[in-house]
């Protein structure tokens, strides 16, 4: 309920920015087309998307399908998992990255952490 509360101020914000803008004469602002939190995640079929998952894993692939729960359909994907190993002389942590590369991966919604575009490396 807090969500929904906090999107719907979200929403009276965003319609009064415009209609401020629109006052001032300003016409340089775009409407993206997302009013809800999922239309984000809509932008984004069919391109390639970077998952946060639980667990230190991350997958980029592109996205075919999704639902209200956040389950996706990927292809292309690179899974990334990361783990911590102790160096048992002097302590220190380790982190080693184990990548592998799937052709097809149903993602379950509960394991999702954050859904972006890829990143890019300079």
């Amino acid at each position: 309920m807090l969500i929904h509360v906090c999107f719907m101020d979200y929403r009276r914000f965003a319609v009064r920015l415009f209609r401020m803008a629109a006052e001032q004469g300003q016409t340089n602002i775009v409407s993206t087309g997302v009013e809800e939190p999922l239309d984000l995640i809509r932008l984004s079929l069919d391109e390639r998307i970077y998952v946060k998952m639980r667990n230190d894993r991350e997958v980029r692939g592109r996205l075919h399908a999704f639902d209200q729960h956040l389950n996706m359909i990927l292809s292309q994907v690179e899974e990334t998992v990361t783990t911590v190993e102790l160096d048992e002389e002097n302590f220190e942590e380790m982190h080693k990255q184990t990548k592998r590369q799937i052709p097809m991966l149903f993602v379950r919604g509960d394991a999702i952490i954050l859904v972006a575009p890829p990143l890019r490396h300079t």
